[in-house]
């Protein structure tokens, strides 16, 4: 009687531990979101004070575009490898000292005197940001309960709202009051690493959450060869590339654009960056769960193709209509990375830190090499026609009909 009553409380403590760790952990989604929000409205600093930075030190676009290439090189190089690292030893305050790298890049940027440490101010940046987005990634992968999606949206909601927000901070501290004034925003870095220095603590007492449910994998759809798998991430590298490559077109030359074509103010310029950014923001949130409950390839594939026919349109149209557009454009473009993330998560299961270290890194790398090739091409030509060639690449989209159908979806 007593074996059997303490077998009983043993299979009652495992059957409620089995239900916490499915259970979603809302707190921490939001924090780790809110983190996100403040490290991404620090990064968004970055370009938004491109036509301050541009005048006081004479630069051209490709120099501009150096900026972003060296801000995203530094972003995107050791991200893979610091998601690789702590799927074997985790790192659960690796997230405050990433913080810390930012904090010191806004510090040299606010005081720096010269185009060379302008550079070194955005790589130490770009190095926080390395360290940040694997491991914030995994974390919110830990608080999911299962709904990976929703939980990858809620983190992204953060990121995008922050860079939308980046603009009109800038228009209203740094462009009235110089550089100088960015050493305010370490304020915010201050914040971020105190929740940080929380989350971490919370990793800490769960790292049994990343290896998931069990059985998981085997539902999650056929089992794939390596060769396929290999394939699917290969086109999903691709349809990353023509997202990021078009974000890096409209967050670097946005501003730009708008001046040369239609004379609007810098400060008006970065009310309608936000508008743009916005609209990202708000599409992000619905990707992650609408992955969850239609599949993630169809989502993928509106988010990436269905922004094509406002792409093609946008530079031929007035300020009022690109306005508009843009806010289409964001609001469906913004809906691909979440689905893309869990999809490559589900499609290598037991590697979530290196698959989230290489979609980010390479998706920073893109945004830098694409801003960089971009200014080259808007010093040899135009800035409007950046944005024409730029206008085909979610055509690209096309070639989510080439992934397989896996998890995701609710019968």
């Amino acid at each position: 009687m007593i074996k059997e009553s303490q077998s009983a409380v043993t299979a009652e403590t495992i059957g409620v531990s089995k239900e916490m760790a499915e259970k979603t952990v809302f707190p921490i989604l939001l924090t780790i979101s809110l983190s996100h929000l403040l490290n991404d409205t620090l990064q968004s600093l970055i370009p938004s004070i491109y036509p301050m930075v541009k005048d006081t030190y004479a630069l051209s676009f490709s120099q501009v575009g150096l900026i972003t290439l060296t801000f995203q090189l530094a972003a995107s190089l050791l991200q893979p490898v610091v998601g690789f690292y702590t799927d074997k030893k985790p790192q659960p305050f690796s997230l405050a000292v990433g913080m810390s790298l930012t904090m010191t890049g806004l510090i040299v940027l606010a005081i720096n005197h010269s185009y060379q440490i302008l550079l070194v101010s955005v790589a130490l940046i770009g190095l926080g940001s390395s360290v940040f987005h694997p491991e914030a990634s995994k974390v919110a992968y830990m608080a999911s309960g299962g709904r990976r999606g929703l939980a990858q949206s809620i983190f992204q909601v953060g990121g995008n709202a922050g860079s939308a927000l980046g603009p009109l901070l800038a228009a209203a501290i740094i462009i009235p009051y110089g550089q100088t004034s960015i050493l305010w925003f370490c304020l915010l870095a201050l914040l971020a690493i105190t929740l940080l220095v929380g989350v971490g603590k919370w990793y800490s007492g769960n790292m049994h959450r990343i290896k998931g449910k069990p059985g998981a994998s085997a539902k999650a759809g056929p089992v794939l060869s390596k060769g396929r798998v290999t394939g699917a991430v290969i086109i999903l590298l691709v349809l990353i590339f023509s997202k990021y490559f078009y974000l890096a077109c409209i967050s670097s030359y946005y501003t730009f654009y708008l001046i040369d074509k239609f004379h609007v103010s810098v400060q008006n310029s970065q009310v309608y960056l936000f508008v743009f950014l916005f609209s990202v923001a708000a599409g992000t949130l619905l990707g992650g769960p609408l992955g969850d409950r239609f599949g993630r390839k169809y989502i993928i594939w509106f988010s990436i193709l269905g922004a094509a026919p406002f792409t093609l349109l946008l530079p031929y149209v007035s300020l009022f209509w690109t306005c508009v557009l843009t806010v289409f454009i964001g609001f469906i473009l913004a809906s691909a990375f979440s689905a893309i993330l869990v999809y490559a998560q589900e499609l290598i299961p037991g590697k979530v830190g290196t698959v989230a270290g290489l979609f980010f890194g390479f998706a920073f790398g893109m945004g830098g090499l694409g801003s960089a090739l971009l200014g080259m091409l808007a010093d040899h030509t135009s800035i409007q026609n950046v944005f024409r060639v730029c206008a085909f690449l979610p055509l690209i989209g096309l070639l989510t009909g080439l992934l397989p159908d896996i998890g995701g979806r609710k019968r």
